[in-house]
């Protein structure tokens, strides 16, 4: 068996174990031992704990359980449903306004947290039974906050481009940048279908019932304007070289905690403990991804899988174009059947050769790569996002949430193609403050 056969053979094992249930850092971990054991001996894992070791000794994953801790203060919060509430008011009069406001309060909260079933979740809650009482239809409130939801892991700061960051070898603080042009398109193309789809169906376009003052309009800002400060905060110590995006992650979260604890009177002992848990309990997760996911690329690695794809891929002489269409149709099949973080450890090992010497560049290639993953959550068969809206809404059954969804799906492959046609919308932002 060549090594091309074997990698398939890894991956079909892989995915085999992983759709079992078993969690991911433990589907991995068992599925790498069980290759270098088979094929190279038990003498293959001598430097087991040494290659885990060596992956997570890296200063830059500080971040991630501060930004988990930060979007985990925002989420035990009123600080969704207070977003949803002044924009609806500012946008009362705007055709489809709440659908609009609803994905601006995605965003918003989405830039907050980091984290798209906690932004389905905190706006759905107060949005859905909202848009559904004004007479919109189940398919459009629903579908709306499933993909509003999925922004979470592109406009920055993001556990995603962390991620991929690490494994990629590429500056975090640019691909911070690079989402969010791309982010505010995205946002913009979800406004647009909404609008469009109110207008096309005759449905409610606004609320004319109700006007609200000046006053009314501003009373809820001083509870959200400090989050939206923070996050500017946070972006300008990044690049105004002030702090490293740990440093910048650790004050974010203190601040959101203490926001929270003023603004909120989230201050009772088990509250607290609760935000931390949660936080803890999700960085641990994620940071034994990491650890196996290295493992998995070590193996990979070791019995020469991953230079073998790279040489065959070269090999092809195909345009490059047409090499980067099979790289997103691999994304996207990935997308329906694992989670964002374990197909960003297992991929980009293999395609980050692949994509440099294409004559892509990394960093807009990760906004690509984080679009697919956000199809991934809305895609059936295990789209995160379209379960968590079912348990918010679960008199709407699944096909309606992804017949709701699809035409925003739609949205993201054309933000992909505007991104190929123009990469300037990803990488002009960060190579103006941060240099080429």
């Amino acid at each position: 068996m060549n090594e091309l056969h074997l990698g398939a053979l890894i991956c079909v094992v892989a995915l085999a174990v992983l759709a079992t249930g078993i969690p991911i850092a433990f589907g991995l971990g068992i599925v790498s031992l069980f290759f270098l054991i088979t094929l190279e001996g038990w003498g293959s894992i001598d430097f087991l704990a040494d290659t885990i070791f060596a992956g997570l000794d890296d200063f830059t994953l500080v971040s991630i359980p501060m930004f988990v801790i930060m979007g985990a203060a925002v989420a035990s919060s009123r600080a969704g449903a207070d977003l949803y509430e002044v924009l609806n008011r500012w946008l009362n009069r705007v055709p489809g306004s709440l659908v609009i406001s609803n994905i601006g309060a995605c965003a918003l909260f989405a830039a907050l947290t980091g984290s798209s079933p906690a932004t389905c979740a905190a706006i759905g809650k107060m949005g859905i039974p909202e848009m559904r009482k004004r007479g919109y239809s189940a398919d459009l409130a629903t579908g709306a906050i499933a993909a509003g939801g999925t922004l979470g892991i592109l406009i920055p700061p993001s556990v995603t481009m962390i991620l991929y960051g690490i494994a990629s070898e590429t500056s975090i603080g640019k691909l911070f940048l690079a989402g969010v042009l791309p982010g505010l398109l995205l946002t913009g193309l979800f406004m647009a279908w909404a609008l469009f789809i109110s207008w096309y169906r005759g449905e409610k376009l606004a609320d004319f019932g109700r006007r609200y003052s000046l006053a009314e309009k501003l009373e809820l800002l001083p509870r959200v304007i400090p989050f939206v400060l923070v996050i500017a905060g946070v972006v300008y110590s990044l690049y105004g070289g002030i702090a490293t995006p740990s440093e910048a992650a650790g004050v974010g979260a203190m601040l959101c905690l203490l926001m929270v604890v003023v603004i909120y009177r989230v201050w009772h002992l088990h509250q607290l403990w609760e935000i931390l848990r949660d936080g803890m309990r999700e960085s641990g997760m994620l940071l034994m991804i990491i650890g196996t996911s290295i493992l998995f690329s070590y193996m990979m690695s070791s019995l020469f899988v991953t230079q073998s794809i790279a040489q065959w891929i070269a090999a092809l002489e195909v345009n490059r174009w047409i090499l980067m269409l099979f790289v997103n149709l691999l994304l996207l099949v990935a997308g329906c059947f694992l989670p964002p973080a374990a197909i960003i450890l297992m991929t980009t090992p293999i395609l980050a050769p692949i994509i440099a010497n294409a004559g892509f560049d990394p960093i807009w290639f990760g906004v690509i790569l984080t679009i697919n993953m956000e199809l991934g959550l809305i895609t059936p068969p295990v789209g995160l996002n379209l379960f968590v809206i079912n348990g918010i809404a679960p008199d709407v059954r699944l096909p309606v949430i992804l017949k709701g969804a699809i035409p925003f799906m739609l949205c993201m492959v054309l933000a992909i193609f505007l991104l190929c046609l123009f990469p300037g919308i990803a990488t002009w932002l960060p190579d103006t403050m941060m240099g080429k």
